[in-house]
């Protein structure tokens, strides 16, 4: 039986090395069936009936304000972790925001999570987050109805559905859902959190943040209505002036962390999703605007940004009236709400692939020592359990995507015959005994 097992897993990694398409795993296609717009709208119009959740509001009336927002989605949290038998760790991460530019007093601010711990490797994390907080056309304005249906409680609806869906299961890294105040007063809630975890040295792989994804109704004939923007920086925020020159010496401005989450994002909803696509945007975010990922890539950790495709104006950030026919206000009729759902299914697939892959490998390097055509690579060897071996991916200087990958084996060196380096980018991924692979790594030169 068992020389069977590894006669099948030698001939699916020959296949996936030969050209031909991974298969979809069956369990990650039956989440996304699971995946519930209506869910999603009941999520949504519960937090819109708050009337406001602008960060400066309330945090003691049980049926208005922030505070009402934060104790419904930490109760909501505790009770999908019920369901699973108590599979989820619920916090509520407190802290006060000194006097900042959004900020006119002292405030306190409370980060809400659950946390999903994997099985064989749970110190490595993913996290998946929205903003709970919303604003009117102030973003201090504390009083007036501030319903932030698509902004943010589609993001944060989108974290909810998840944590329903993939509580069900295990995954061998620990995933957190998160959702987040103080995005409108500077990314405040993100940017604690972030901090915290670079003080605990915690290996958070991937950050998703889902701000603005109700995809507007006002657009529903939009060219692009079928996919959803995923912005990702290409220079490292943290980037050293010694990693600059380095990157400056050989190319990778195109090449980061985080970049290479974006593409892994596509490769799992092209492989996954027929009706729905992610559309990579390479841009740290939209001009003049900032969302949640932020904070965590100004920190070294990988991070994108999901946003509908089209954005309406009129309904953001908005003080509620009609002028002249027409009317202003972020309200729920303007929310379509299987397009969010959408949103989380291109979230969902990427999360359990990533959650379930090997570590991606370390200090993985193109060799420099030798003037050859050849093109020579080295990395560490991964310590996962399952590790299969690796897969050298490539493409030409100018293409967008990884093109054309090889898998070599359990092997910690290669050298790609008559393919100069000169010529080509060349990346790295880790790849498990079911086929599962990690984001691709982007080598430095080395000697």
């Amino acid at each position: 039986m068992k020389k069977t097992v590894l006669l099948a897993v030698a001939l699916a990694l020959v296949a996936v090395a030969n050209g031909q398409k991974q298969k979809p795993n069956p369990e990650i296609n039956t989440m996304i069936k699971e995946v519930s717009s209506k869910r999603i709208e009941a999520d949504i119009r519960k937090l819109v009936s708050f009337g406001t959740r602008n960060t400066l509001s309330e945090q003691d009336n049980p049926t208005r304000g922030i505070g009402a927002a934060r104790d419904w989605l930490f109760e909501e949290f505790k009770r999908i972790s019920a369901a699973c038998g108590g599979c989820l760790d619920v916090q509520k991460q407190a802290f006060v925001q000194p006097k900042a530019n959004r900020i006119p007093e002292p405030t306190t601010l409370t980060n809400v999570f659950a946390v999903l711990k994997g099985t064989n490797d749970p110190t490595r994390v993913y996290v998946v987050s929205g903003h709970y907080d919303s604003m009117c056309t102030s973003p201090t304005d504390a009083k007036c109805d501030a319903p932030g249906a698509n902004d943010d409680a589609s993001g944060t609806a989108v974290s909810l559905e998840l944590a329903r869906v993939m509580s069900k299961r295990k995954f061998d890294s620990t995933i957190v859902f998160m959702a987040v105040p103080g995005e409108e007063q500077g990314l405040l809630g993100a940017a604690h959190y972030a901090e915290q975890a670079k003080l605990a040295k915690t290996n958070v792989e991937a950050m998703f943040t889902n701000d603005i994804v109700g995809g507007v109704t006002t657009h529903k004939n939009s060219q692009f209505r079928k996919r959803v923007r995923i912005f990702s920086e290409g220079v490292p925020s943290n980037e050293t002036e010694q990693d600059g020159a380095t990157r400056r010496s050989v190319g990778g401005e195109n090449d980061s962390a985080s970049r290479q989450l974006a593409r892994f994002i596509k490769e799992q909803s092209d492989r996954y999703l027929k009706n729905f696509s992610a559309w990579l945007i390479y841009r740290r975010d939209r001009y003049g605007r900032g969302g949640d990922h932020i904070p965590f890539v100004e920190r070294g950790f990988a991070g994108v940004r999901f946003t509908e495709s089209d954005e309406d104006y009129v309904h953001q950030h908005q003080n509620l009236r009609t002028e002249n026919g027409v009317f202003y206000g972020d309200t729920p009729e303007f929310v379509d709400f299987e397009y969010t759902a959408n949103v989380g299914r291109v979230n969902l697939v990427a999360l359990a692939a990533l959650a379930d892959a090997p570590a991606k490998p370390k200090n993985v390097g193109i060799v420099t020592g030798r003037l050859t055509n050849d093109t020579d690579l080295k990395w560490d060897a991964n310590s996962d359990a399952d590790l299969a071996g690796y897969e050298v991916v490539w493409r030409d200087t100018t293409a967008a995507e990884w093109t054309n990958g090889f898998f070599v084996g359990n092997v910690t060196v290669y050298t790609a015959k008559a393919m100069s380096k000169d010529n080509y980018f060349f990346g790295v991924r880790a790849v498990d005994k079911d086929g599962n692979k990690s984001p691709v790594v982007y080598p430095r030169p080395m000697r």
